[in-house]
């Protein structure tokens, strides 16, 4: 099962991961980031995600984490509280 992190902080809605995701699962959000502006959500009810990672390289924010393994993920946030 794969996991996609966004850093709204950093989202500047340019929606350029919405337009490359080939499934489709980023979406343009109903919220809003700290300059008023509709950030973007992972939707991913059915695990479609494959974890090709296009929308992280082509984020010019560096706003978009991809983890091919949810596993991992909960690894990592567990070891940085250690």
């Amino acid at each position: 099962m794969s996991l996609i992190k966004l850093n709204n902080s950093r989202c500047k809605s340019c929606y350029i991961c919405v337009n490359t995701c080939p499934k489709g699962l980023i979406k343009k959000s109903d919220k809003t980031n700290r300059l008023g502006d509709y950030i973007v959500e992972f939707d991913d009810k059915d695990n479609a995600c494959v974890a090709c990672a296009m929308c992280a390289k082509r984020c010019p924010e560096v706003a978009i984490e991809v983890y091919k393994d949810w596993g991992i993920y909960k690894w990592l946030k567990i070891m940085k509280k250690n």
